[in-house]
Formats: C-alpha cells, structure tokens, sequence
C-alpha cells in the first residue's frame, strides 16, 4: 500500500504586468466558483474521485481538513493568493466565522466519476475547535506576508 496523500499549499507564481498582477492559473477538467455563507460551520465531506484545487478570490475562511486522526485548521484569504490542493479520500470542511461571504475558485481535477457518496455529510469524529479555527485566520490577517 503505498503512503497516503496529504493536502499541499503553495502560492501562486505571478507576473507584473503594468498596474496589474497576473498569476498562474491553475490546470483543471472544471472549474467552479463556490461561496461559503458568512457565519457557517460546514459538515465534514470527502471526494473519492476529484483533487480540490482552492483559491480564494473574495473574503477569507478556514479550511479543516482531517487527517491522522486530527484537524489541520488552514486559513485562507484573498490577500494572500494561496491554493490549497485536496487530494481524494481527505475529509474537509469550510469555516466562515464573520458575516462576510467568502468567494473561492475550485479548479477540480477528476480522477473517474463522481462517487454517489461524494458531498454527503461525515459525522465529526469530534467537535472542531472552533476558536482555534478563529485565531488562525485573525493571525493571518494580522500578518500581511503570511
């Protein structure tokens, strides 16, 4: 059996062009814009055939994903272009602590077919530690370069 994936974070390369910035885009079979509502705490979810490729364009959250038996709180915003690539079988979950919406682009790489279990909610093995998730992402907004 080989070893198992692990999410990846990396930022984007970028070119000045003029006043504008232009970046890297990513490689994908579908790209798809999702909006997490402020103020939500989302089930556990898991994709058997589909990477996550995220981008966040408009707001910020948190992501959880779990993995070895805990939670890995990644927070993400639109000041700071990062992808956070999910690879298949991780189970993961967004955060959106404040009332503004979060806009992120998904550019999904497909494996096979979509899995009827795919998008399905996961019973938590135990409850997310919520104000961990919160200070995680006010000490990256805190933090211009991180």
């Amino acid at each position: 059996m080989g070893l198992a994936k692990s999410v990846e974070i990396y930022s984007l390369d970028s070119i000045q062009g003029g006043m504008s910035q232009f970046y890297t885009p990513q490689t994908s079979n579908e790209t798809m814009l999702v909006e997490i509502p402020g103020n939500s705490v989302d089930d556990l979810f898991v994709h058997h055939f589909q990477t996550d490729q995220l981008l966040v364009v408009r707001g910020s959250f948190v992501l959880v994903v779990l993995q070895n038996r805990s939670y890995q709180y990644i927070p993400l915003r639109d000041r700071c272009p990062q992808v956070v690539k999910i690879p298949p079988g991780i189970p993961h979950a967004a955060i959106n602590p404040f009332p503004d919406n979060c806009v992120l682009v998904n550019a999904v790489l497909r494996h096979g077919p979509s899995h009827p279990k795919d998008y399905q909610p996961l019973p938590r093995p135990f409850p997310y530690d919520l104000e961990l998730a919160e200070q995680e992402l006010c000490q990256m907004s805190q933090n211009p370069l991180k």
